[in-house]
């Protein structure tokens, strides 16, 4: 038999509160970022729960997805993102802890409605039909 495995974290199942009303028709990707390969998107659902530097949004990914981000996908995407004005930095130190504006939390819960109308029934299929295994952190190797 062969068993598929999804790495996550239980501390990691969040479920996206879809605020407004139900749309009858699917709404359009969000302006504020490239639901392609969700990256942006993620980036903006990290700098919610706090403010981090790159580096601690790499290892955030990295925590969700199992496959560190380089330097050369983080950054430009920041710059889009901060040049978007939807995320903030300041300088503490050597390092830049970005956070979100408050375009960028407008710009999440459009995301958010749309991650959820594009996802939300896939999540919940693969809850039902996917063995979930909590892995250590350090014991992520992919």
């Amino acid at each position: 038999m062969d068993i598929r495995y999804i790495n996550l974290n239980v501390s990691d199942i969040q479920y996206i509160n879809m605020r407004g009303p139900a749309k009858s028709e699917p709404c359009c990707p969000p302006d504020c970022c490239d639901m392609r390969g969700l990256l942006t998107f993620q980036i903006l659902w990290e700098l919610e729960q706090e403010e981090l530097n790159g580096q601690q949004i790499a290892d955030k990914i990295a925590k969700r997805r199992g496959i560190k981000p380089t330097p050369g996908t983080i950054y430009p995407a920041l710059k889009e993102l901060k040049e978007g004005g939807l995320i903030s930095g300041r300088k503490e130190g050597r390092q830049i802890l970005y956070s979100l504006t408050s375009e960028g939390k407008k710009g999440l819960e459009q995301a958010s409605v749309y991650f959820h109308q594009a996802f939300g029934d896939i999540a919940e299929d693969v809850k039902v039909k996917v063995k979930v295994i909590v892995i250590d952190d350090d014991d992520c190797r992919c």
